[in-house]
């Protein structure tokens, strides 16, 4: 009886204790939106000009979420549509990949069969016009008037190469497939592509493996380049494929109990005795991370490239009224050996206010299971790096001012190419892209620079900026010649995108992928260490 006695006043303290935290939080958030809501209710009502209480929210909702990390966002009821469809991977449209810019809307890859490729759209179009509407004008997402119901029609009016043009086209259901491509090399060897992790990941993987194996695979490459990550579900069941049942393949870890969670495989393996080379570069994300993570950390493939990401960052939606929804990162993610998959910290920032990044002096040692050394510090480093699958500075600079992109398109103008593997990207056709970036006046700042520009900005205000003018100039010239020699240097690493920017122009994805077969760097590594038994074995071992 005196044990009961003695745990009721615990669990009394117990629950007094977490119904007070409960309290003091929910009275500090019910206080601020008493504030928010007051200020404004007050703004709008007396402005000195008329303002949009909408447009006032987006802008609050923007500031506040700005200040944690950039996958926790406002979702309004378009983009959960969004999301749903890039889970779902089907939708109706025109069966084109878009990004809008300019106040145009451009085509980055007509799907092949679908309406817009039917129609004869091809990437770089610039869609000025759908239907009666201005795409220039329209306030909204313009791509979603490329979506409506199967069989309706859809008048564009766009640009090629500055001439305007004008197609009429009817929507259809569009499926996407999560593995575009896949096929058996030099008799033994199988190629899976694999570019997303939407919800058809896991089955289509596994069917492309089931059938090369028929076909008389013995290894298998398993390409997560440029995947860019999407349902932690599915990055489990892909690595099921390959590994047994039961085994720890990710956690989840946070200051909230109920979102610490591990996440197992759940179904026998396909096979876990098959040679397996992964690629990964830059660009590969998420779900590709804990893919690639899991596999080497548990020895069961040998990983190819360059280092991942590192977006270790878990999310979960959350429904908010009149269709609208949050999606809020709620943990990080883990690998089996306890590596934390997160690049940088948004928590830490620097004096600028840019998250951190963990340098390489402070990376934290873990242990594969056959006791390989392996490390956090953001993303999944590879066992074999190789340099073409880098993104240097410079080169993400041409990828976000879309000038490879740009560059591909005008070159698919001027050149004709009858076959995927007799493509050659010649020192002559680098010194015409390099004319070409003169030619849009392509220029980019890097953190160097950032750092110095502050720097001088400090020496301003302190009085010394006259001081250190002269030794800031010739810093200046120096980096811009640095920044000059970086486009030779970063030559091959640049080449490579070039080349795979612009092949699909003429043969779609398909094409591409043949080419890499007999081409890529990456592809022909992982070739020679699977037919290479030994050095497989020592890599794991």
């Amino acid at each position: 009886m005196k044990k009961k006695r003695l745990l009721i006043p615990i669990l009394a303290i117990g629950i007094f204790i977490t119904t007070t935290s409960y309290k003091s939080d929910f009275f500090a958030i019910a206080k601020q939106i008493e504030i928010f809501t007051s200020l404004f209710k007050e703004l709008n009502m007396n402005y000195v000009d008329e303002t949009n209480p909408a447009d006032l929210m987006d802008t609050a909702i923007t500031a506040m979420l700005n200040d944690l990390d950039p996958y926790t966002k406002f979702w309004n009821e378009q983009e959960v549509e969004a999301a749903r469809i890039q889970n779902s991977g089907e939708y109706t449209g025109i069966g084109a990949s878009i990004k809008t810019r300019d106040h145009k809307i451009t085509i980055i890859q007509a799907y092949k069969d679908y309406p817009a490729d039917k129609a004869g759209l091809k990437a770089g179009d610039e869609i000025t016009k759908i239907g009666d509407v201005e795409v220039a004008d329209f306030d909204d997402d313009a791509g979603e008037l490329l979506k409506g119901s199967p069989g309706t029609a859809v008048q564009l009016t766009y640009l090629r190469q500055g001439e305007k043009k004008t197609t009429t086209l009817k929507r259809e259901a569009v499926s996407l497939k999560a593995v575009p491509f896949y096929k058996l090399i030099n008799g033994d060897i199988g190629y899976i592509v694999l570019s997303k992790f939407n919800r058809k990941a896991s089955a289509e993987t596994a069917k492309a493996l089931q059938k090369l194996k028929k076909e008389g695979a013995t290894k298998i490459i398993l390409d997560l380049r440029n995947n860019p990550g999407g349902l932690l579900s599915e990055a489990v069941n892909v690595t099921n494929i390959f590994v047994n049942k039961d085994e720890t393949i990710v956690t989840t870890k946070s200051v909230i109990k109920k979102y610490n969670q591990t996440y197992k495989t759940k179904k026998d393996a396909i096979d876990t005795q098959i040679p397996l080379a992964v690629l990964i570069n830059g660009k590969s994300a998420s779900a590709s991370e804990i893919v690639s993570g899991s596999l080497q950390d548990l020895d069961r493939a040998v990983i190819i490239g360059a280092r991942s990401f590192g977006k270790g960052l878990v999310q979960r939606p959350k429904k908010l009224t009149y269709g609208t929804q949050a999606k809020i990162t709620i943990s990080r993610y883990y690998t089996p050996s306890g590596r934390c998959i997160q690049a940088l910290d948004y928590w830490h920032r620097d004096k600028n206010g840019k998250a951190v990044r963990t340098k390489a002096e402070d990376y934290n040692e873990f242990s594969t299971r056959n006791g390989r050394k392996v490390y956090d510090g953001g993303g999944i480093a590879p066992d074999i790096s190789l340099k073409t699958s880098e993104y240097s500075g410079i080169t993400n600079a041409l990828l976000e001012q879309d000038a490879i992109f740009d560059y591909a398109t005008q070159y698919y103008y001027s050149h004709s190419l009858e076959q995927p593997n007799n493509f050659n990207f010649s020192a002559a056709d680098y010194n015409e892209f390099k004319k070409f970036l003169q030619k849009i006046d392509f220029e980019y700042k890097t953190q160097t620079e950032k750092e110095l520009q502050n720097a001088l900005s400090s020496a301003k205000k302190e009085g010394f900026n006259q001081a250190i003018q002269k030794q800031y100039s010739n810093l200046q010239k120096a980096l811009k010649t640095a920044k000059e020699e970086a486009l030779d240097e970063k030559q091959e690493e640049i080449t490579h995108l070039i080349t795979s920017e612009i092949i699909p122009r003429y043969f779609y994805e398909n094409g591409l992928y043949n080419y890499y077969i007999e081409n890529n760097p990456e592809l022909l590594e992982a070739q020679r260490i699977l037919n290479n038994s030994k050095k497989y074995k020592s890599i794991l071992n």
